[in-house]
């Protein structure tokens, strides 16, 4: 996304509605974590799949997704892909350049929250269920 910083107010917006909304988080808290992607480092990181100017979807390398677990890190989250884009691939890219950098980042194991609803989508890229959390999320890694 630092290439296309004008994405920025589309990522926060559809991972807001995903995940942060129903909360009562505000959408002005997740902008300027979005916001935070701009920085040098790689973590964190934001990454988008457009084509020509269309947004298509975004994921995010982040140092930490599960407050309870800070011994884990760094976690691939806030996977979205636009419905019209979805079953294409998309989803599947995007979490892979996403291990990709931060294993090029030094990261031996990258860690990810997933619902039941998507755990065997993200087994079927080669993630292994590392726990249950006590609200029935699935906390899955990945090795380099």
């Amino acid at each position: 996304m630092r290439d296309r910083p004008g994405f920025a107010d589309a990522v926060a917006d559809r991972v807001w509605r995903a995940f942060w909304k129903n909360k009562g988080h505000p959408l002005s808290l997740l902008t300027g974590l979005v916001r935070e992607s701009f920085g040098a480092g790689p973590i964190p990181t934001a990454l988008v799949a457009q084509e020509d100017d269309t947004f298509i979807g975004t994921v995010s390398i982040i140092a930490c997704d599960e407050a309870t677990r800070p011994q884990y890190t760094p976690w691939v989250a806030a996977l979205w892909v636009e419905p019209d884009y979805r079953r294409r691939g998309i989803g599947a890219a995007l979490v892979e350049k996403a291990a990709a950098l931060a294993f090029g980042a030094g990261a031996e194991r990258v860690y990810l929250l997933s619902g039941p609803n998507r755990r065997l989508f993200y087994e079927r890229l080669g993630w292994s269920v590392l726990e249950t959390t006590d609200d029935g999320m699935f906390i899955l890694s990945r090795e380099a």
